[in-house]
């Protein structure tokens, strides 16, 4: 089994798409007027209008209601994702190493789903992800 895809729901799903495809510097694929993907080498990132909740069952999503999920993006550099993102986003926290080893930034989406770009930093997490 693999985790193929993470989907989202959005009010603004036009600013929603556009705001990941900044983040990410990937362009979105349009399958349909209320649904976007944006495919990264690890999995894809799907974005579906608030109308698209209804497919499965009314009232099981809504935009900008989620709290514990936190999306997290491998970058190269988190130093230079920072430097050109950070006045592009609402921050959380600035550029910080967690106890597990990474060093990572978190900001918030427009519809404030967390958001962090992280990278390995100490030798623990280099090895740890060197292994996958």
């Amino acid at each position: 089994m693999k985790l193929a895809s993470v989907r989202l729901i959005a009010a603004d799903l036009r600013q929603m798409v556009t705001f990941y495809e900044m983040i990410l510097g990937l362009e979105a694929e349009w399958l349909a007027p209320v649904f976007a993907e944006i495919v990264t080498p690890g999995a894809t990132l799907a974005i579906g209008a608030s109308q698209t909740v209804a497919l499965w069952k009314e009232g099981s999503g809504e935009p900008g209601a989620n709290r514990t999920a936190y999306l997290e993006f491998q970058v190269e550099d988190v130093d230079a994702e920072f430097a050109r993102l950070h006045d592009e986003v609402d921050l959380v926290h600035e550029v910080k190493t967690m106890p597990w080893g990474n060093k990572t930034f978190q900001f918030r989406d427009p519809e404030g789903n967390a958001v962090s770009f992280y990278a390995p930093e100490t030798e623990a997490a280099k090895a740890r992800f060197a292994a996958r």
